[in-house]
């Protein structure tokens, strides 16, 4: 499945990022607050090891129930409570990576699987595994100047926070209302995502459009343009995931 592909794809782009940092940049501090680029790539590490054990029902040392707790605290707790140097968390995050793909790519297509906010189905969990891989590749290359260029995968992204507007929407109150998305990729290529009647419209930059939904821009910073209230109600709760 495509998905499947791209996913190693981002996965394989990645790893020769890693490949090449020293300890010091190992070290520095990421854009995710608190963590330094080892402790962000620690936490892909434990979520894709959680993946594996929420597809194949493995013994996990993290729950899903969190309780009280939101999703960020859990996550920040389980990278204190693991925190280890690169030797340790970068051969772990590679041997997670490549049994999470396994683990998906082996799953019944249409089951599915306990997640943080609802169950996925497989091509689902993987575009997830895309949209945060991607967004904590941002944390950790950008404050080390390390070039990270948009690719024509980020469609599934753009296609999953279209997905999760309604979600997006009942979060802050608001009642769903039908978007499009016109995107345009690294490319000059062009992503359209909704109903092709409706006259709420967001337009711009598919790159733009996921950054907005990870939390790594401002719609006002984004160059995104939207038609009317509705469509800049959804640009303003647009998000890559669930919490």
């Amino acid at each position: 499945m495509e998905i499947f592909d791209d996913l190693e794809a981002e996965y394989d782009r990645l790893d020769d990022i890693f490949s090449g940092l020293s300890a010091a940049e190992w070290a520095t501090p990421s854009l995710a607050a608190g963590w330094t680029a080892v402790d962000v790539l620690l936490h892909l590490a434990q979520t894709e090891e959680m993946v594996v054990t929420t597809l194949t029902g493995a013994p996990s040392t993290f729950s899903l129930d969190r309780g009280p707790v939101s999703v960020d605290e859990a996550m920040d707790q389980w990278v204190a409570a693991e925190r280890s140097g690169p030797e340790v968390v970068y051969p772990r995050w590679q041997a997670a990576r490549k049994q999470s793909v396994a683990a998906l790519r082996a799953a019944d297509p249409n089951r599915t699987s306990a997640w943080a906010s609802a169950p996925l189905r497989p091509a689902t969990h993987a575009t997830t595994r895309l949209a945060e891989h991607w967004a904590h590749a941002l944390d950790i290359t950008e404050p080390l100047a390390i070039p990270y260029p948009d690719t024509a995968r980020l469609r599934h992204i753009a296609r999953l926070a279209h997905r999760t507007l309604p979600y997006a929407f009942g979060l802050v109150g608001e009642p769903p209302a039908p978007i499009r998305a016109e995107l345009t990729g690294p490319a000059d290529e062009t992503w359209t995502f909704g109903p092709d009647d409706t006259d709420s419209v967001i337009r711009g930059s598919l790159g733009a459009f996921c950054r907005v939904g990870a939390q790594r821009l401002s719609p006002e910073a984004s160059g995104l343009t939207t038609t009317d209230s509705h469509a800049e109600t959804a640009l303003r709760v647009l998000r890559n995931y669930a919490a």
